[in-house]
Parts: C-alpha cells; structure tokens; sequence
C-alpha cells in the first residue's frame, strides 16, 4: 500500500474562455492553473475538480485528453502525470424536505460518465454552467442519480452555519434528507475536527474527509487527507472510503477549528463574539447572530468519543504562517520541492539554512498544530498568534 496525499474539494473559477464556473472564484483557478499547480506547487497525488458538469470544463478535459496532457486510468481518474484527477460537481438541494439549502458532492470514475451526468443536471437546473447550482431534485433522488452511474456522494462542509447538512437549527438527523446507505463519506468544513464530529454517533459509520473547498490557487491543500491506496484511482478510492482490503484514510490535515470562518458564534451584524444562546450583541445591540460550528455540535451531541479514528493533524497551512510571504515560499519551494515536502518531510535544520529561523520554527510548530491561535467566526478566519 502507498501513501497518497489528496484534496477532493477544488472549484473553478473561470474556463478557457473566461467563462465563469464558481462566480467568486479567482480569475486564474482554471483547469489547467489547477493541475499544474496542485501537482507542482502543492505535491498533491489526488484532487477532486468540482464544477465538471459545466460543459466548457467538460470540453476542457476532453481536449486534453486528445492532445495527450491527461489519460483515463481504466480503474477511473484522469492522470496527468503522476496527479490523478477525480471530476465531480458540487450540488445544492433546497426544498421544503431540506428545509434549507444543502450541498453535495458527487464524483464519476470517468469523463463519459460525467457528460451523462451533467446532461441529467441539464434537466434539473437553471444554469448548468456554473458551479453549486440548486438541483430541482430531492437528496434521495440526488442519491439514487450518482449510485446508478457508480458514482461516489458526500454531504459537503456538514457544519458550516449555510448551506449545509447540519448548519440549519430545523435539521437533526442526515435521516431527514438522505439515505444512509447511498453516503459515502463526510466532508467535515474548516471549522471542525474529527473529535467534534464523533460527537454526532450517526456519523460513526462514516470516513471522515478533510478538503480545501479552494477559490483560489494558493488556497488548495490548505486542508486534505493521506489516503493508503494501491495507486491514485476512483476505484481505489472507493475502496479507502470504505476502509476495505487495507485502504483507508490514513490521516486527516485540517486547521485547527479555531482558525475556520465559522468556529464560534458571534454577532451577525459587528462580528463580536457571543453566548451559545445569545440575546442582544453587547457591543452593538443586535440580536442576529451566526451560530458557530462549536455550539451547533453542542446541540446535535448524541455520542461520546470513543470511536477509532486516524489521526487529525490541526497543520497550519503555509500561506497562514505570519511573515512566511510570497518571496520566501517561493525560496523554499525552489529548495525542496512542493508544500507537501515543506509541511512533511524537510529536515528542521535545513529549513533554517533556507529561511530565517524564526519562520522556520513555526513551519515546525505548523507541522503538528502547536501555533497559538485565536478564534475566527461569522466569515472571518481566525489568526495565528505572532
């Protein structure tokens, strides 16, 4: 079994012909920025692409495809080099059953199956051009969809306060909106942690996923998993999901809670921090609040911790490191390789004869989750502690 580091939540923010996919993604997230980069720059083995049903990125893959840039793995994946590329599409349900929007992941082993895919959404939605889009469709029926075509379906960002399976007050169980035998895994969000999700004891069946949800190039990686696998495939994938013949996801490498968007609950209308069941903001006197993920779980808890899980690094991502800028990753990139090498494997004392010592010392420290932070809330990351 190999290790195989992987991120299954990218998005894209604009085709080759300037066409916006994900509207508040950058300018330069296209197809191929993405890949270079993520095999590049990031030394990633595994990405999932999650606007492939729009058809201009369909067309995208499928002249790379003929030109020889990428092949199709016959146990599924797109191989560009040594990266495999698992395309997917990121859904938004939103009905009275939902009681609230929620989104979705759903992945295909191939870029056939992905047209059809994509030519099914055409009938289900306003604009199948762009990204996250509201399927006019139930879960279940989402579900029943990516099963038939041997696709994989994972409940994006669980906790996150919007548009997510458990951000709504009104929901409780993943009953309520899916079958629990057609999930696959759970996308956990920024602002939580394996200990915090094992609190929920419905989702102890279930492999927990770490992505980035990148809008950005220098935002990929800044959450992803090892995976032990044979080779980098969907349908190896597939077997690691379901933790079979040795395949598993070995490691989760996620922020620290603290330093997502939506870790504790604050004031809607000035950001201060508030009570798990607030009244009135006493900096500026509202009342509307943004729930934090922490206090979310604190109501849904149904189970204590005690289920074996891998291990959950809280690894600070480079880019959040304080004084570590464009000019000096760069330097250690130029040195050792990718962020992968730099986060992973380089020698403490080499990355001191490449960078000042002080950023050193806290790309040790970010390697393990020992960088003091301060909690982020309402759409605003937390902060490494100089």
């Amino acid at each position: 079994m190999n290790p195989y580091y992987a991120d299954l939540h990218i998005h894209i923010g604009r085709t080759n012909t300037g066409r916006a996919v994900k509207i508040t993604g950058a300018k330069t997230l296209t197809l191929s920025n993405i890949i270079a980069h993520a095999r590049d720059k990031k030394g990633l083995d595994m990405i999932g692409i999650i606007d492939c049903h729009s058809p201009e990125v369909l067309d995208e893959m499928e002249a790379l495809l003929e030109s020889g840039e990428l092949t199709e793995h016959p146990d599924g994946g797109l191989m560009y080099g040594g990266l495999s590329i698992i395309p997917g599409s990121e859904l938004e349900i939103n009905s009275e059953e939902t009681a609230g929007p929620i989104h979705v992941l759903c992945f295909f082993p191939n870029l056939e199956t992905m047209r059809t895919f994509s030519r099914w959404l055409a009938l289900h939605l306003k604009n199948i051009h762009l990204s996250s889009q509201r399927v006019y469709t139930s879960g279940r029926e989402l579900q029943r969809k990516t099963k038939e075509l041997g696709g994989l379906f994972i409940p994006a960002h669980v906790f996150t306060p919007f548009k997510s399976l458990y951000g709504k007050g009104v929901r409780h169980s993943l009953t309520e909106v899916f079958q629990p035998e057609m999930i696959d895994g759970i996308e956990l969000g920024l602002s939580a942690d394996t200990l915090m999700a094992d609190q929920l004891g419905e989702l102890h069946a279930y492999t927990f996923l770490t992505n980035s949800d990148a809008h950005s190039l220098g935002k990929i990686a800044r959450e992803y998993q090892k995976i032990d696998m044979e080779e980098p495939t969907f349908r190896e994938l597939a077997k690691a999901l379901r933790g079979e013949d040795g395949r598993r996801v070995a490691a989760n490498y996620g922020l620290d809670p603290l330093l997502g968007k939506y870790h504790r609950t604050v004031c809607a209308h000035c950001l201060t921090p508030m009570a798990s069941e607030p009244g009135k903001c006493p900096e500026c006197g509202h009342a509307k609040f943004i729930k934090g993920v922490s206090d979310r779980i604190a109501e849904l808890k149904s189970a204590g911790i005690g289920i074996s899980r891998p291990p959950y690094v809280h690894q600070v991502p480079l880019e959040f490191i304080p004084g570590l800028g464009p000019k000096l990753l760069e330097r250690l990139l130029d040195h050792f390789g990718t962020e992968m090498d730099v986060l992973h494997s380089v020698p403490a004392p080499a990355l001191k004869e490449a960078v000042p010592a002080d950023i050193a010392d806290k790309i040790i420290k970010a390697r393990s989750g020992e960088l003091g932070v301060h909690a982020g809330g309402g759409g605003r990351y937390g902060k490494i502690i100089k």
